[in-house]
């Protein structure tokens, strides 16, 4: 067993870093990597860390670059693993954190541990969980790498080469207040208008490439009013642009309409955040991955997912990036788990790939 990569692992995940409040475990990364790696470390204005490793055993002057996310998902707060017959699990009360910090341990060990490497650009992010907010924000002025691996995944046999548009839709739903008791026939309940346009549009999965959500209604301030004002925040994306576009356009015009019909106001901003994208089998940087995993004994596959990844941000910036599994399972979840045997296959993958690139 590799225990120095179960205790990095172990260590990364007992320290809080939930969406937003990634500080302390990004400042304990840059004291460990400039140390351990001599890695030359930076913040951008954002927050994310890039770690600056120099060359072993190498001519190659072009750096490449490796990334992970910073935060968890809650509940992400108190974690405390256990390992019990090679598996690492929470005690129950908490997720793990495998997503993703099995991802940064497997890259800080794969690189400490690799013979040889060219010049390394580790990026960690902040806010991945909450829309890849770190990576969209990423100052790209200080990564020089023009290609990317993002450990980032579950399946340790497959390369992720493309994902969705992703459209994000900010609802406000303006009705009108009233005593419920004594009068309510005065007001419009932005809440049953808001209930009355999601009706309208279907939502969960729309078909193989397409998938529509509500993920948050807010709104009323008594229990006895009639609630004059209501937030949603919405999503659809789509492998299809198109159909991403045009799903949006319907979830917008449903508010609006269901709005109007009530004598009530509907604001809505819709954001296209990103572009639906898809590399070629025969890229480098899809050949390179391939050939890492193949190096585990693993059948490499390539995929696409209609999930989000910092890899499509990255390449909407430049940087042609895909994705490789950490190995963990059941993400977001209190049942996560990882199996030690899988860590230390994908710092295996992770250290072939960086001495196939030497």
């Amino acid at each position: 067993m590799n225990k120095q990569l179960v205790k990095d692992f172990c260590e990364f995940v007992r320290i809080d870093s939930e969406s937003g409040e990634e500080e302390r475990f990004l400042e304990q990364l840059k004291e460990r990597f400039s140390n351990e790696l001599s890695a030359e470390c930076t913040r951008d204005s954002y927050g994310n860390l890039i770690a600056r490793v120099p060359a072993k055993g190498s001519n190659k002057s072009e750096p490449i670059l490796l990334g992970a996310h910073a935060d968890t998902v809650k509940p992400g707060r108190g974690i405390e693993p256990v390992i019990e017959n090679g598996v690492i699990r929470s005690k129950g009360e908490t997720i793990l954190g495998a997503d993703d910090k099995a991802g940064i341990a497997e890259i800080f060990d794969a690189v400490r541990t690799a013979k040889k490497h060219p010049p390394i650009e580790i990026v960690i992010t902040r806010g991945e969980e909450i829309g890849l907010l770190g990576a969209r924000n990423l100052d790209t002025s200080l990564v020089k790498a023009k290609m990317g691996f993002v450990i980032d995944s579950d399946a340790l046999d497959t390369v992720i080469i493309g994902g969705p548009a992703y459209v994000s839709l900010d609802i406000v739903i303006i009705g009108k207040s009233a005593h419920a008791g004594m009068e309510p026939e005065k007001g419009i309940s932005a809440i049953r208008v808001a209930a009355e346009a999601i009706t309208r549009f279907p939502e969960g999965r729309i078909d193989e490439e397409t998938t529509a959500n509500v993920g948050i209604i807010e709104g009323g301030l008594i229990r006895n009013g009639v609630p004059e004002r209501v937030t949603i925040q919405a999503e659809c994306r789509s492998l299809n642009q198109e159909k991403a576009l045009k799903q949006a356009e319907r979830m917008q015009r449903a508010f609006e309409e269901a709005a109007a019909a009530a004598g009530a106001k509907a604001e809505v901003k819709v954001d296209l955040e990103d572009k639906a994208y898809q590399l070629p089998e025969d890229s480098p940087v899809v050949v390179l991955a391939k050939e890492a995993i193949a190096s585990a004994e693993l059948e490499p596959k390539a995929k696409v997912i209609t999930g989000g990844t910092d890899a499509a941000a990255l390449c909407d910036k430049g940087i042609t990036s895909v994705v490789l599994g950490d190995g963990g399972k059941a993400e977001h979840s209190k049942d996560e788990y990882i199996a030690i045997a899988d860590m230390e296959k994908a710092s295996a993958i992770i250290q072939a790939l960086l001495e196939n690139l030497s």
